[in-house]
């Protein structure tokens, strides 16, 4: 099957392996692009935390930036909203990690649990933009104390008017793959000025979430995973 990928990169090329490894062709399309604010990060952690939580496996990239003084914060707890965020913050060193169930809420849970007397010094909750308020929502009605540092800024990435269509010259796709509400807005919006309708241009547009297909134009024959991570988003290829 053709399948387009729509995640930002360097993700997007991992994705990519993946499905060439499953006999499917990827067509690589990003539709996003993320602008690391490494000044800032550095700047948080040089304040006092009782862990750090991260929500995307894009602050780890950020992190990673870091080098060498990333080294102190390595023992730190840290909460990881999902396994794919879990693998890469062990990946750069850290050793105590609690890994969530993929959700901003569900993390939140996990947080709770493991420090039920409460927290001697405030969460730092490395975050993106823009994002869902599933974390910070749930923190304050748990009574958590965190701070949120926006280390990342999501921008659309730039593409030609006729970039859709394209892809459409050799056929139609099977698939999309759509990570996030931003991807799919700006997917709906692409489709919006290239005339071109969603049922036309892929078979399919799997999703991470309920959140996300709501985004898509009432003709995208959208599918959502049974749980909010890449490994359950291939499975219904």
């Amino acid at each position: 099957m053709r399948v387009l990928v729509t995640r930002p990169r360097p993700a997007a090329a991992a994705t990519a392996l993946k499905l060439e490894a499953m006999g499917h062709e990827p067509i690589l399309l990003p539709l996003m692009q993320a602008e690391h604010l490494v000044t800032a990060l550095a700047s948080a952690l040089k304040q006092r935390y009782g862990a750090i939580a991260l929500t995307s496996a894009e602050a780890t990239r950020v992190l990673a930036a870091l080098g060498r003084a990333l080294e102190p914060h390595l023992a730190t707890p840290l909460f990881c909203v999902g396994e794919a965020t879990g693998r890469a913050a062990a990946a750069l060193g850290f050793t105590d990690i609690h890994v969530g169930p993929g959700t901003g809420e569900g993390l939140a849970d996990t947080i709770a649990t493991a420090f039920d007397a409460g927290l001697a010094e405030p969460l730092l909750y490395l975050a993106g933009s823009p994002r869902s308020d599933g974390l910070e929502r749930a923190l304050h009605q748990r009574g958590i104390g965190h701070r949120t540092i926006e280390c990342y800024r999501m921008t659309p990435v730039v593409l030609r008017p006729d970039a859709l269509s394209d892809l459409l010259r050799v056929g139609q796709l099977d698939a999309a793959l759509l990570y996030s509400r931003e991807n799919a807005r700006q997917l709906a919006a692409l489709l919006s000025e290239g005339n071109l309708g969603a049922a036309a241009f892929s078979r399919r547009y799997l999703c991470l979430s309920t959140s996300i297909a709501e985004i898509l134009p009432p003709d995208a024959a959208a599918e959502v995973a049974s749980m909010p991570d890449e490994e359950h988003l291939l499975q219904l290829l």
